[in-house]
């Protein structure tokens, strides 16, 4: 009796493995030179107001990182992030934090525990909802943080912040500040492209 039932599970279990593989495998990572997608999707800000990311972007770009409330690595990252948004914003660059945890909606990553992260960050950019993860869909941000840097036109720069996401003091490569001052230089990158190290974004299943 036990053989039997475990050869009707066995096909169920493939099968849903299957699924879980197919979806995730189409996820695929936006190319450097692509320009901004879903750039008219509207996402709630923890002012209450609903934003997309083409009213961010100002003519000299938009950079967009992928977060959330609790993640270790955003954790050590806190203070990279208020500066480096800090410095978008003053140097007229768009920029927006996006939260695409839809499976931790209810949890540590509900819109009231986003707006006590972001009064407790002191942050100034816009700190957005992703429902149901679209966004990071589209752009195949897997990590966070996950940074995406576009020009007026398109992407140039995506990954990481730096080269040690454990230890600010031990940097040695500052990816994302030299990408940013490219391009306010109206330069390209010379690094474009960078690994992004951090928990994996929490999407439904």
């Amino acid at each position: 009796m036990k053989t039997k039932i475990l050869f009707f599970f066995i096909p169920l279990i493939i099968s849903a493995i299957s699924i879980c593989f197919i979806n995730k495998a189409e996820i695929n990572e936006l190319p450097i030179n692509s320009s901004l997608p879903k750039s008219d999707y509207l996402m709630k800000d923890v002012s209450g107001k609903q934003v997309s990311l083409n009213e961010l972007k100002t003519n000299k770009g938009l950079l967009v990182i992928f977060s959330c409330n609790t993640c270790p690595y955003v954790i050590k990252s806190e203070g990279r992030i208020k500066s480096i948004t800090d410095f978008c914003l003053s140097n007229g660059i768009g920029c927006a934090i996006i939260n695409s945890n839809e499976a931790q909606r209810n949890e540590e990553d509900s819109f009231e525990e986003m707006i006590k992260y972001y009064t407790k960050q002191k942050l100034k950019c816009a700190y957005l909802i992703d429902e149901k993860s679209q966004l990071a869909d589209a752009f195949g941000a897997a990590k966070t943080p996950h940074c995406f840097l576009f020009n007026s036109k398109t992407l140039i720069y995506k990954g990481a912040i730096d080269d040690n996401i454990k230890d600010p003091s031990a940097v040695k490569a500052f990816y994302l500040k030299d990408a940013l001052t490219s391009l306010l230089k109206n330069e390209r990158p010379q690094m474009q492209e960078t690994k992004s190290i951090g928990c994996s974004i929490k999407r439904l299943e």
